[in-house]
C-alpha cells in the first residue's frame, strides 16, 4: 500500500509561487489516481487537482484554474502541485491522497481517494 508524504508549505505574500511535493512510498504509485486536496478551518475539504494513473488526464478546480498545475512523475513515485500567482484565499492545509485504479478519468470526490498524506500548510498573505 502507498504511503504519502507532502512537503513544500509555507509563508508568502500575495503573488507568489509555491511548489508542493508529495512522495508516495511503495512500488504500487502507478496504479493510482492522485489528488491535490485543501481544507480551512469550518469548512469542507474541496478538490484543487487531480491526475489520473498516467498523467494522461488532469482536472483544476475552477478557483485555482491557470494558476495551479498538477503533474507526476512515476518513475520518482511523485506528485507535483505547481502553484503560481497565489492568492488569500489560497491558504488553507493542502493534502495529497491516492485512488486505487488505473482509470482513463480523474477522481475529484474525497470519498473516492483510499489513502491520505498528512497536509502541509500554505499561508498566502495580503
Amino acid at each position: 500500500q502507498v504511503q504519502l508524504v507532502e512537503s513544500g508549505g509555507g509563508l508568502v505574500q500575495a503573488g507568489d509561487s509555491l511548489r508542493l511535493s508529495c512522495a508516495a512510498s511503495g512500488h504500487t504509485f502507478d496504479n493510482y489516481g492522485m489528488g491535490w486536496f485543501r481544507q480551512t478551518p469550518g469548512k469542507e475539504r474541496e478538490v484543487v487537482a487531480a491526475i489520473n494513473w498516467s498523467g494522461g488526464t488532469t482536472y483544476s478546480a475552477e478557483p485555482v484554474k491557470g494558476r495551479f498545475t498538477i503533474s507526476r512523475d512515476n518513475a520518482k513515485n511523485t506528485v507535483i502541485l505547481q502553484m503560481n500567482s497565489l492568492k488569500p484565499e489560497d491558504t488553507a492545509v493542502y493534502s495529497c491522497a491516492a485512488a486505487y485504479g488505473r482509470t482513463v478519468g480523474v477522481h475529484t470526490k474525497t470519498y473516492e481517494y483510499d489513502i491520505w498524506g498528512q497536509g502541509t500548510q500554505v499561508t498566502v498573505s495580503s
